[in-house]
């Protein structure tokens, strides 16, 4: 798809944008459950707006980035999803606290290749600035693994990856926005089994 050939805007998702939101992930986490209820996008859009954002495409929900603040002496580097996230909810934002946690971004399969991945991850990387906080840090599936894993570790496949000797979808992006692999983290996701 060409980006010319669209009317992309970046801006910060209102309630307005759930059935939009609701028909991409289901598409993009088919394998995963799907879409947050409702419910927890209230609480993700009441909890911390500033944090959730998206690209829109003729008023079109098409990418978006979820995000929160905690304070991240509370939760170190080993912790699980739901247990940094409030399950999704954003119920452990900490306007106080020093680090911007991506909780997640996903875009549309049919607007991949236009970049809009990077324009999300830009567009934290300001709101970190903007807020002064120290750093962003998210955890990253690495959904190839599966393909790899009786013959290495995840430690072996991160080194790979990072080495650019083989290709994963989501570490890669990540690794190619400044991102720096800390920690692996058994059981982050527990439902996400590519990565194991």
């Amino acid at each position: 798809m060409e980006e010319s050939a669209h009317h992309l805007s970046l801006r910060h998702l209102t309630l307005d944008d759930f059935g939009d939101v609701r028909e991409l992930m289901n598409r993009v986490y088919a394998t995963l459950g799907g879409s947050w209820p409702q419910r927890k996008f209230r609480a993700q859009l009441k909890n911390f707006p500033e944090g959730q954002i998206c690209i829109v495409d003729k008023g079109k929900v098409v990418a978006c980035a979820f995000s929160l603040i905690v304070d991240y002496d509370k939760f170190g580097d080993k912790h699980t999803y739901d247990e940094i996230t409030g399950d999704a909810y954003l119920s452990t934002h900490d306007p106080n606290g020093d680090v911007l946690y991506g909780v997640d971004v996903f875009v549309n399969p049919d607007y991949r290749g236009l970049r809009l991945g990077r324009r999300l991850y830009e567009a934290r990387k300001d709101l970190c600035r903007n807020l002064n906080l120290r750093a962003i840090v998210a955890g990253g599936r690495i959904p190839n693994y599966s393909q790899h894993a009786s013959e290495m570790t995840p430690s072996a496949y991160v080194e790979r990856v990072k080495s650019k000797d083989l290709y994963d979808p989501i570490l890669t992006f990540q690794l190619s926005n400044g991102f720096e692999v800390t920690q692996i983290l058994k059981a982050y996701l527990p439902e996400d089994k590519e990565s194991h």
